[in-house]
């Protein structure tokens, strides 16, 4: 699983990102995505995220991504407001 975080400036890019990302997660706060999908997929990911937007971030822009293993213990409180129902898992 993969948890990405970002903070961009550019309305644009931020939104072209939520959307890239959305394509294989669900958001779970608004700059926020969980990711559960097979190893290829998130390869793929982590590459998309390198080698197309990578070089569009500006000295403002930051992007974090969490390989988190599957026997993580993850505590989870409250209920966010915009986590989405929705959860996409390609194979």
């Amino acid at each position: 699983m993969l948890i990405v975080v970002y903070d961009i400036q550019s309305d644009r890019l931020r939104s072209k990102f939520a959307k890239f990302l959305k394509q294989f997660g669900r958001r779970i706060q608004y700059s926020v995505f969980e990711i559960q999908n097979s190893p290829r997929i998130i390869a793929n990911i982590q590459t998309e995220i390198e080698a197309g937007y990578k070089k569009k971030f500006t000295q403002g822009d930051s992007v974090l991504v969490f390989d988190i293993p599957d026997n993580a213990n993850i505590l989870r409180f409250g209920y966010p407001v915009n986590e989405e129902t929705d959860l996409l898992i390609w194979d």
